[in-house]
């Protein structure tokens, strides 16, 4: 019988894994796996989930949001553990399930990690740290950093755009220095995204970008005055097309390698968790790992 090993976050969303569990073992049972779980605690290292896992396990499937599967792939390549990884889109945010295109059914994602083959995909790499859907800095990158958790389990979503009203209420800008071979660019900007996947907060930004292509996608809110940044930050969070805007508002881009600078005291933000200090070194790292259940 083949062994996965089941890394589930039981504080994502609304709880939604742990009404799951044994439906989910069930299936797996039923398809001839042995699931073994482990119960994320805020007490005991992420690493302490591998304990067990050799070469007698098939896959690792993670439950949780974004935040969780960062985490769990940070410390997958910190052991140098190269497993396929399934994934199940229990949490507040999740956005990079959304680019994968996975049920958000549980059942239905569950099968289709069953059935598949692995697809190897692109994650991120900022300094140190790995990322698999977008690093930011600027306005409303620290969010989801700033919300209590119980009120974000309880409020969920809600309690994201709550907190990014608030934020609009206080533009701030912030200068720069960017660098790679595409672009190189020194100003003032309110926001920084460097996508691998596709969405932010379920906002379709990078709209161009592939996981596979072995390229970042980088987006650059710049300095604007406040009577132009507005219409046009409302205007792109209703989905509007970044391709509408000229390099005087805003810089779109794809790279392989970029470094950003900043003197201010800026926070960064990697998945919904806090990120590293600037300087920052950013790469795609093609083929960084492989994900069942995808389409």
């Amino acid at each position: 019988m083949k062994k996965v090993k089941l890394i589930y976050n039981p504080n994502s969303g609304e709880k939604r894994m742990v009404n799951s569990l044994d439906n989910v073992i069930r299936i797996y049972q039923k398809h001839k796996f042995l699931l073994v779980p482990y119960r994320l605690d805020i007490q005991e290292p992420i690493k302490n989930a591998f304990l067990d896992v050799d070469s007698t396990y098939d896959h690792i499937l993670i439950a949780g949001g974004d935040g969780t599967v960062d985490m769990i792939i940070n410390c997958m390549k910190e052991l140098e553990i190269n497993i396929p990884i399934g994934i199940l889109p229990t949490g507040t945010a999740n956005d990079f399930a959304n680019a994968l295109n996975i049920p958000f059914d549980i059942d239905e994602a569950v099968s289709n990690i069953i059935n598949s083959k692995p697809k190897t995909i692109d994650i991120g790499k900022i300094n140190q740290k790995y990322f698999i859907n977008v690093a930011s800095a600027g306005m409303f990158t620290d969010v989801s950093q700033r919300i209590n958790q119980d009120f974000k389990n309880s409020m969920g979503r809600v309690s994201y755009y709550i907190k990014g009203i608030e934020e609009a209420l206080y533009l701030r800008k912030f200068y720069i220095n960017v660098f790679s071979e595409e672009i190189n660019y020194s100003g003032d900007m309110y926001l920084m995204l460097v996508f691998n996947g596709k969405t932010a907060g379920n906002i379709n930004l990078a709209y161009k970008s592939e996981l596979d292509d072995g390229y970042l996608d980088v987006i650059i809110f710049k300095g604007m005055p406040i009577p132009k940044s507005i219409p046009v930050l409302i205007n792109i969070l209703k989905g509007e097309h970044l391709d509408n805007y000229n390099e005087d508002e805003l810089l779109f881009f794809k790279t392989k390698n970029v470094r950003i600078e900043c003197d201010d005291n800026l926070l960064t933000d990697i998945d919904g968790e806090k990120g590293p200090d600037f300087p920052l070194e950013i790469q795609c790292i093609e083929g960084g790992i492989d994900i069942l259940g995808c389409n």
